[in-house]
């Protein structure tokens, strides 16, 4: 398996275990991403701290799990990424649309902090 995950009590964490993110493991990941979010999880922490390159492929996949993040009502937070994989992302202006935190620490604190102004809102309705 190219992926690790490990589901946790408010979120999903998906590793990528390789260097490289593109149209040969980008349909397996999409394919993670779809199997989590069935299963409930509709918040997903992508750790790319291993992924030294990523491809147009690769970021498909990514948009693929904030989409399905966005419809659950949950929040997809990108994580560790390298600098040649931070570089595509904002040269693709992705960086505008998705969460992106240097640590996972930080990812996490930020999808609680997302789950409590989610419930906030839900009880001022």
């Amino acid at each position: 398996m190219s992926f690790k995950i490990q589901k946790k009590d408010k979120y999903s964490l998906v590793t990528p275990q390789t260097d490289k993110l593109d149209g040969t493991l980008a349909p397996g990941l999409k394919s993670e991403f779809v199997m989590v979010n069935a299963e409930g999880f509709r918040n997903i922490i992508l750790d790319l701290s291993n992924t030294r390159y990523c491809d147009s492929s690769g970021l498909s996949a990514i948009l693929v799990a904030n989409r399905l993040c966005k419809n659950a009502g949950g929040t997809l937070v990108m994580c560790c990424l390298q600098e040649t994989v931070m570089k595509l992302v904002s040269i693709s202006q992705l960086d505008s649309i998705l969460n992106i935190t240097p640590t996972l620490d930080e990812a996490v604190d930020l999808l609680f902090m997302e789950e409590i102004e989610r419930g906030t809102n839900n009880e001022d309705k």
